[in-house]
C-alpha cells in the first residue's frame, strides 16, 4: 500500500469521485464529451492531486497540491450547479455530492493547516 492510500482525505476524494461519477451516469448523451467529461475529470483530480503531493519529498510540495486538489474540488461544484440548474442532477442528489464535497474541502484544509504547522510556515 502506497503511503497516501492511507490518508483518509485521499479514501474520502475516491468517495467524492464515485458519486461524482454515479450521478453524472442520468447527464444527457450531447453532454458526455461537455460537462459530464468536465466534471469527471474535476473530481478525478481531487484524489489524484493528493497522491501526487504525498508522493512529493517535501511539505511545501504537499501543500501546493492540496492546494490544487482544493482548486478541483471547487471547480467540480461549480460544474454540478450548473447541471443541477440545467436540470441534470436532481437537488437531492446534489446536496448529497455536495455535502460529500464539504467534508473533503475540510480535510483538505486541515491537512493543509497541519502540513504548514510541521514544516514551519504558513507560506507554502
Amino acid at each position: 500500500m502506497f503511503k497516501f492510500e492511507k490518508l483518509d482525505v485521499w479514501q474520502a476524494a475516491i468517495e467524492y469521485a464515485d458519486a461524482v461519477y454515479r450521478c453524472t451516469r442520468e447527464f444527457p448523451a450531447d453532454e458526455r464529451f461537455g460537462l459530464t467529461s468536465q466534471v469527471r475529470r474535476a473530481a478525478v483530480s481531487v484524489s489524484s492531486n493528493i497522491a501526487e503531493g504525498g508522493g512529493r519529498g517535501s511539505n511545501r510540495d504537499f501543500i501546493r497540491f492540496t492546494q490544487i486538489a482544493y482548486g478541483s474540488l471547487m471547480e467540480s461544484i461549480s460544474q454540478l450547479q450548473i447541471a443541477r440548474r440545467q436540470g441534470f442532477l436532481k437537488d437531492e442528489l446534489y446536496q448529497d455530492v455536495y455535502q460529500l464535497a464539504e467534508r473533503v474541502a475540510r480535510m483538505l484544509s486541515g491537512l493543509r493547516t497541519s502540513m504548514e504547522r510541521t514544516s514551519g510556515n504558513n507560506q507554502p
